[in-house]
């Protein structure tokens, strides 16, 4: 997810969002419209707190193979199996191995609050 900040291309994760959309519900009367609805949408599938989700971000950027994308994709989506982890690869030009699977399941697990 990009945001419209003076970096232009800055990832943010859904934890990030949450906190830019809650500032700028506090700082306006109304919000438009489309950050309502991200600001629900955030509100409801943000798991993680913007330390933690930083935290897991980094974690697993440290794996072999996971690029900070895909590191921001999987800390907003949790994945929680072998086949959601594959599905957040499938457009990627490389398929992680079951070993490198495990691996990024488990830091997920590590960082994940049930």
């Amino acid at each position: 997810m990009e945001a419209a900040t003076d970096q232009p291309g800055k990832l943010v994760s859904l934890a990030e969002v949450k906190n830019i959309l809650k500032k700028i519900s506090k700082e306006r009367k109304e919000m438009l419209h489309e950050q309502k609805i991200a600001l629900e949408h955030a509100e409801k599938f943000s798991k993680l707190n913007v330390k933690q989700t930083k935290e897991l971000i980094a974690d697993l950027q440290k794996l072999e193979h996971v690029e900070e994308i895909i590191a921001y994709k999987m800390a907003d989506i949790l994945p929680m199996s072998e086949d959601d982890v594959k599905a957040i690869f499938a457009k990627e030009r490389y398929t992680p191995n079951d070993r490198e699977i495990k691996n990024i399941l488990e830091t997920i697990k590590k960082h994940s609050v049930e």
